[in-house]
């Protein structure tokens, strides 16, 4: 045998023997869902599990960094999927972590080192993390989570007493970050918001192309999970504006914000960038890219490792699944689904007709190409909301459709899996959409649309209490959001159904605020009639003419599914106190 120095973490299940005996296969396949969470996250932060006997998992780590990182990421992950399940049928592991001296035997490890972990694990409570000394030692200085001393232990079958940690994984609140009022508080790991590469090319018509290649360095970003990574929508809302960083930087609550320009002429391209840290107004890094546009992922993936290297060198090295390199498209399909994006973020009827023609010759194009197919996914979808579909059965129809064929090529597509959410919801799937929330969450926490799909999918679920935190989530990682109102359209029927009428009432508001549309003014309309304020219901009942959908059945049984009709009724009561009849209304169809 072999000896070498390890990282073991040592995960089991709290209580697994209860929820056999409730109920056997629900609790399988909680487990085997659970497991490959977990599989996940250990791949990702360079690790290898090596044994899982029954209801255990253990894993071998080089680094202790990186074992405590993926022990807080896997309970993270955990806390957010049990949120769904009944209280009595949540799942929580356990997870004990050690570094010692071990014995190799073909792919399986042994002796004392793997013991104390599993010892460690034994002393965790529900859903916690306990480490021994010689991995705090090692952790000290490195991560930002709270660490507590919990002494000496004399553990079960281990000669000598160990030193016991317990590890504080729990996120901030989102509530108490600022999000809903007042200056953003930081992140608590680094934090980052991409501005929008200045199209230099003087060609209006190539603004598309400097907003595609922003995007895509976004989303690169966002899928290091140790980062703060702002939203596309919310850095956007600052293109065309003079740049003053620390402002921007401000109000938006991070340290870093990347700027940068592109110039696209023929068949070659020149990207600049310059990553700047707001609180010093320091310049950290710059670089200038002059390539043909076949390199143009190249230079995204180049800029992405600066950047991340610049600010966390030890994320960059230690972490073994890194952004996911998109598969090369067609140049053709590449550059005509990034012209239909272009569209498509414009949220106008007119934009989403045009955004279809490119998308659709971009999948002509590339049958093959996963964007493409997710894009124009998301237009049918946002038709859909927006109450601008003739014929919302068929366009639910084309959303499963594109988007199960974009899942099927590119699996570890968080986009894929966020439009993949909305063909299940407009299906009526809702434990489906769940699971699709949950799995782009997963492979992108930065993810703010993914956070709103979970949050959407739980209020008509019926868990309103448990919609509150992705929703607000949501907003932190996208405050400036053009798309806000609907951020605060489900906050306001979330607190709708839990009976706070005026919480309902000022979220309600703060969406009207930014754009009016059906959901907006209904909540607001039935918030009013519970809380007995009919007069000021009445103007707003007048206004919902004017935002009706074209197809107000399809719309109310689609973008609407709630499970338990009661909670629909419990709606439409409150429409009904505000004065409303139901003949002759945008809503008279539901």
């Amino acid at each position: 045998m072999k000896r070498k120095l390890a990282t073991i973490l040592a995960a089991d299940v709290a209580g697994f023997s209860r929820l056999m005996a409730e109920d056997e296969e629900a609790t399988a396949q909680t487990l085997g869902a659970y497991r490959e969470t977990i599989a996940g996250l250990v791949a990702e932060h360079s690790g290898r599990i090596f044994g899982t006997a029954g209801d255990s998992v253990i894993a071998e780590f080089a680094s202790p960094v990186q074992a405590v990182r993926t022990a807080v990421a896997i309970q993270r992950a955990l806390h957010r999927h049990n949120a769904d399940l009944s209280q009595q049928r949540r799942m929580q592991f356990r997870i004990g972590i050690n570094l010692g001296d071990v014995m190799a035997e073909d792919d399986d490890l042994l002796g004392d080192g793997v013991n104390v972990a599993a010892r460690l694990q034994e002393v965790a409570p529900p859903g916690g993390i306990c480490i021994s000394g010689a991995v705090n030692d090692q952790i000290v200085g490195k991560l930002n989570f709270p660490v507590f001393h919990l002494g000496e232990r004399d553990l079960k079958n281990i000669p000598r007493p160990v030193q016991v940690y317990r590890v504080d994984w729990h996120p901030d609140d989102p509530s108490a970050t600022g999000v809903l009022g007042g200056e953003l508080a930081l992140p608590n790991k680094p934090s980052i918001a991409v501005l929008p590469f200045v199209n230099m090319s003087g060609e209006a018509e190539q603004e598309y192309f400097a907003d595609g290649i922003t995007e895509d360095i976004i989303t690169a970003l966002s899928r290091y999970r140790w980062f703060f990574v702002i939203a596309r929508n919310s850095s956007f809302a600052y293109k065309g504006r003079a740049a003053n960083v620390k402002e921007i930087a401000r109000s938006l609550g991070v340290r870093y914000v990347l700027e940068g320009s592109v110039r696209k002429a023929g068949q070659r391209v020149r990207v600049t960038g310059q990553l700047i840290d707001a609180e010093t107004g320091a310049h950290i890094w710059a670089e200038r890219y002059d390539r043909g546009c076949e390199d143009i992922f190249a230079i995204q993936d180049e800029i992405t490792e600066k950047v991340v290297g610049a600010i966390e060198p030890e994320i960059l090295m230690g972490e073994g699944l890194r952004m996911i390199q998109q598969a090369k498209a067609d140049p053709d399909a590449f550059d005509c689904c990034l012209r239909g994006i272009w569209h498509h973020y414009q949220s106008t009827a007119e934009d989403y007709t045009e955004a279809e023609k490119w998308l659709r010759r971009a999948v002509e194009i590339d049958p093959k190409y996963a964007r493409g197919c997710m894009a124009l996914a998301r237009v049918h979808f946002g038709r859909c909301i927006f109450g601008w579909s003739r014929d919302v059965t068929a366009d639910c129809a084309e959303i499963s459709r594109l988007a199960e064929q974009a899942v099927a090529l590119d699996p570890r597509d968080p986009y894929c899996h966020y439009a993949r959410f909305a063909g299940e919801l407009m299906a009526g799937e809702l434990h489906k959409a769940l699971a699709s929330a949950q799995r782009a969450i997963d492979l992108n926490p930065n993810f703010a649309l993914a956070h709103l799909a979970l949050g959407w999918v739980r209020v008509y679920l019926g868990h309103f209490d448990e919609a509150l935190d992705p929703l607000l989530r949501a907003i932190r990682l996208s405050p400036n959001d053009p798309l806000i109102f609907i951020f605060m359209s489900y906050i306001a029927l979330a607190h709708y159904h839990l009976g706070s009428h005026e919480e309902a009432l000022h979220f309600a508001e703060r969406a009207l605020a930014v754009r009016r549309m059906l959901l907006d003014l209904v909540v607001a309309i039935a918030s009013l009639g519970m809380l007995g304020r009919t007069e000021e219901a009445a103007p707003l009942i007048s206004d919902l003419a004017s935002v009706a959908p074209l197809d107000a059945e399809g719309y109310w049984r689609a973008v609407h599914p709630y499970t338990d009709p009661a909670h629909r009724e419990q709606l439409f009561e409150g429409l009904r106190r505000a004065g409303m009849t139901f003949g002759d209304t945008a809503v008279g169809a539901a």
